[in-house]
Formats: structure tokens, sequence, C-alpha cells
């Protein structure tokens, strides 16, 4: 089973720190470099990486010369409790078949409202194909790629789901004992979501995100 690296481990352990204990709520600036590193016992950098993935996921917003705030959104995914999702299977097939509910259409809506700037952006996802290919951790790069579908749709409030698909597509990584069949998934399914994208084909698109949450379904035997 692939290992998260460090910056991921303490973006977990940050996570948990506003999602589980709640000690630092929505709004709430977090403490500074210093302290929070001493406080945590890592590296300055390291905690510059995890800062970085969860602001990637939505969960922290970096303001200049003000600092890093937790995400006013985090409010309605504590409030409803999902950031108590337990990663059994049970659980992650509810959190597939939500996916499937709107990640499809999400991926229509990107062809038919995206720039042609973000659309060029959708070359994201030669990097997780690139990370896979060099047999490492691609959490960050997939995460990536689903987030910029997600902004290319122009729906707010779609927007505001992005930590839990994030947080879904690092635990399945992570859950999953059949890497390689997974990986095998993903490059494919990611070549044929940014054909489409690239031709602003929205049925091809839907349809391709349609298979590729299916087929890692299958792969995570989650699928009847």
């Amino acid at each position: 089973m692939m290992r998260k690296d460090l910056p991921h481990q303490v973006a977990d352990s940050l996570y948990k720190m506003i999602a589980d204990t709640q000690e630092f709520r929505p709004g709430d600036k977090l403490p500074g470099e210093n302290t929070l590193s001493d406080r945590l016992g890592i590296s300055r950098s390291t905690l510059r990486e995890a800062i970085k993935v969860l602001c990637s996921q939505g969960v922290l917003e970096v303001y200049r010369g003000k600092g890093t705030f937790v995400s006013e959104s985090m409010e309605s995914f504590i409030s409803f409790g999902l950031d108590e999702l337990d990663l059994n299977r049970s659980r992650v097939k509810d959190l597939f078949e939500a996916r499937l509910l709107f990640e499809p259409q999400l991926a229509a809506m990107a062809c038919q409202r995206a720039t042609d700037e973000e659309l060029a952006i959708m070359e994201a996802g030669k990097l997780v194909e690139e990370q896979i290919r060099l047999h490492a951790d691609r959490t960050s790069a997939d995460q990536e790629f689903h987030q910029r579908i997600a902004v290319a749709s122009h729906n707010r409030f779609m927007l505001q789901l992005l930590p839990i698909i994030h947080s879904a597509v690092s635990e399945t990584i992570m859950l999953n004992e059949h890497q390689e069949l997974l990986s095998d998934i993903t490059l494919r399914d990611h070549a044929l979501l940014m054909d489409f994208l690239g031709k602003r084909d929205a049925f091809g698109a839907e349809a391709a995100m349609r298979i590729h949450l299916r087929s890692a379904m299958n792969a995570l035997a989650l699928a009847k």
C-alpha cells in the first residue's frame, strides 16, 4: 500500500484539528508558522507544503499579509457531519455513488462554460499520468485534475464539495489494494476525459467521467 508523504500526513493532522476536534473553526486564523511547526514537530517547509495541500482542497485560504485561515465553506461540512466519513468500504461506496450524481454533470458543464484558458489547464491531467509512470504519489495531481474540472464548471455550490472529492481521491488511493489496476484505469479514463474536454464535447465528457467513476468502483469492489 502506498504511504503518504510527510506533507500529506501533516495535512491530514491539520484537517482532523479542523473537522474532528474543531480546534480551528471556519474563519479562524491558524497560529504562525513557528508556533504551529513547533507544535507539530515538523519543519516550516513541511508545514508550508501541508498548507498548500489543504489550500488546493479548499480547506484553507492564505491571504498575503494577513495569514492562513480556515475556509468559511468548511462550515457546511462540519454542520452536516461529512467530515466524519470513515474509510470502510461501505462508506466509500456511498461516497462514489454520491459523486456519480454530480461529477459527470460537472464535466459536461466544464465543456460548455470553461474559458479557453481553463480548458488549456486541463493538461493538468498529464501530471497525473507522469506521477503514475514514475510510481510516485499522485494524490495531489489527481485532486488538482478534478478540481480544475469543478472550477471550469463555474458552479460555486459545487466548489464547496471539493474537500469531499479530494478526500475521496486521497483515501481511494490509500484504501485500494489493487493499485496497478486503479492506475491503469486512471491513465485510460483521464486521457479520454481530456480529449472530450479539449473538444468541448459535453456529452462525451459526461460519459467519460461516469465510466471513470464506475471503473474505479469496480476496481475497489464497490459496484454490485
